[in-house]
């Protein structure tokens, strides 16, 4: 017996560095492929720092708002009757209610991008990236209302009952209707970019900061392996179609939700003297130095790049969710798809970023300005120390330990839930390219799951710049028709609004 455990031993040695080998391997392979990508949609201004694609999101969400008259704050209370089922009719074509495309959507929103995205955020832009994310996503709301109006109005309908919809049908069927070209075009490449985007952001970048939490929480092992358990249950979920996705999502959002943010504001009451404060570095940094990376530009950078990441505001994807809904009032669901923005970074984005805030201040001893060490002799958390969903951990588990099992439950199911909706984005793009049929769908599920896997094997640099690239690059198509159709949004918007007012709009649940 004892002559067998040198073997034994050297036999999982040699398996553990050989399931290391695949990981890096893996992640070598995927970042030497996608680097170009990366570049060309980050490219900087001309002479400055400045992302152009950044400067496009800033600039669409700006004309939105002002164009449909700050509609995001106008139609707030509508947007949550609408929500509640106020004026649903259970007779109108599509496949879920106002709730369940709401929370299809948010589930592909209000993921990681919440937890590890701000750490990223804050750690290169500083506190002061927060109120550029703030912004971002109360401007964003005018911008996701403009394009999932538009998903619903030109989507389409099959004897089934099943519904496809989202930017491919209304870049198609809207620029014909306005009589200009190019629509086709555009529809194949936000088609194209889109399922980059599920394979990336959607699905990779998801997967690569669950096994982080996971391994960090647990105890460390290679990737490949959260990757297939994660890969295994996302295809149990997504084989079932949209209704089973959104059967789960409507569940296991609000439940995620609430309990991530009830946990960040039990950590945030625990220092209820520190919120002013926090607050003033956030404000301070928004417009002056105290930004890391060049002070205000870098803070508005990073919060804009980390908003647009986590809400989706002017990327399309939320407009595929949301063309399923019963309703024949297209502009019901703009109303309902603009309270995404707002929880996801208004509220959500926020409790992050606070807690992270006043715990890295916490961790500072007032003697020496230097960061607390742990038993290890190392800093038990710092802004270039940490990255992505390590800096939250590491912020949460300091005002509780237990907390880092809260927020390891949060991250998978963060996770999952993004996973799943994202895979019903792919699936849309992918069927517009290639054609309806349940062979042709079960080769994008398939093709979906494996790469679940190689997310969780990859690090995470290379992961999330690919992310970032695939998802705006759908935003710079989708920016495009939604400026040469928001006219027809804009007939939308006051012909309901008139109706609305003079009794028209029939309301079903006083």
């Amino acid at each position: 017996m004892h002559k067998l455990l040198p073997a034994a031993a050297l036999l999982a040695s040699a398996s553990a560095a050989s399931a290391q080998s695949v990981d890096e391997k893996v992640n070598e392979i995927f970042a030497n492929s996608t680097g170009w990508f990366v570049n060309l949609i980050f490219a900087p201004l001309p002479g400055t720092s400045f992302p152009w694609i950044v400067l496009w999101l800033v600039v669409a969400a700006t004309i939105f708002t002002v164009y449909f008259g700050f509609v995001q704050f106008r139609a707030f209370a509508h947007s949550i009757s609408l929500v509640k089922g106020d004026y649903s009719d259970p007779n109108d074509a599509g496949e879920v209610s106002h709730f369940q495309a709401l929370a299809t959507a948010l589930s592909g929103t209000v993921g990681l991008g919440n937890i590890a995205g701000v750490a990223v955020a804050i750690g290169i832009g500083g506190p002061g990236a927060t109120f550029w994310m703030i912004l971002a996503g109360l401007m964003g709301m005018a911008s996701k209302f403009t394009e999932c109006t538009l998903g619903v109005k030109y989507r389409n309908e099959y004897a089934d009952g099943t519904v496809s919809g989202g930017p491919m049908y209304y870049m198609t069927k809207g620029f014909e209707e306005r009589g200009i070209p190019a629509g086709k075009f555009l529809a194949i490449l936000f088609a194209i970019f889109c399922i980059l985007g599920a394979l990336g952001g959607g699905n990779m970048f998801q997967a690569n900061q669950a096994h982080a939490m996971i391994s960090g929480t647990f105890g460390d092992y290679p990737g490949w392996v959260t990757g297939i358990l994660l890969a295994g249950v996302v295809f149990a979920v997504i084989v079932g179609g949209l209704k089973s996705i959104a059967s789960v999502t409507e569940k296991v959002v609000p439940f995620m939700g609430v309990l991530y943010v009830i946990t960040a504001i039990i950590i945030i009451l625990m220092n209820a003297d520190m919120i002013g404060w926090a607050f003033g570095q956030i404000f301070a940094g928004a417009f002056t130095g105290l930004g890391v990376a060049g002070g205000m530009v870098g803070a508005l950078i990073q919060g804009f790049k980390r908003a647009a990441f986590s809400n989706e505001a002017g990327v399309g994807s939320a407009a595929i969710a949301h063309s399923a809904v019963r309703t024949k009032e297209p502009i019901t669901e703009g109303f309902v798809s603009l309270l995404e923005p707002f929880i996801d970074t208004v509220v959500v984005c926020t409790m992050t970023a606070l807690v992270i805030i006043i715990t890295q201040q916490l961790l500072i001893d007032e003697t020496t300005g230097n960061y607390l060490l742990n038993e290890a002799g190392s800093a038990i958390a710092t802004v270039d120390g940490n990255s992505g969903v390590a800096l939250t951990s590491a912020a949460f588990s300091s005002a509780l330990p237990f907390f880092k099992y809260v927020l390891a439950l949060a991250v998978i199911l963060f996770a999952f839930s993004t996973m799943i909706s994202w895979s019903y984005y792919g699936l849309k793009a992918w069927t517009f390219l290639f054609g309806e049929g349940q062979t042709k769908e079960l080769i994008f599920k398939i093709i979906f799951c494996i790469f679940v896997v190689i997310g969780a094997a990859a690090s995470l640099g290379p992961v999330i710049d690919f992310s970032d690239a695939a998802i705006f690059a759908m935003a710079v198509v989708n920016i495009i028709a939604l400026y040469f159709l928001m006219p027809i949004v804009k007939r939308e918007l006051q012909s309901y609004t008139s109706r609305l007012k003079s009794g028209e709009i029939k309301r079903y649940n006083a």
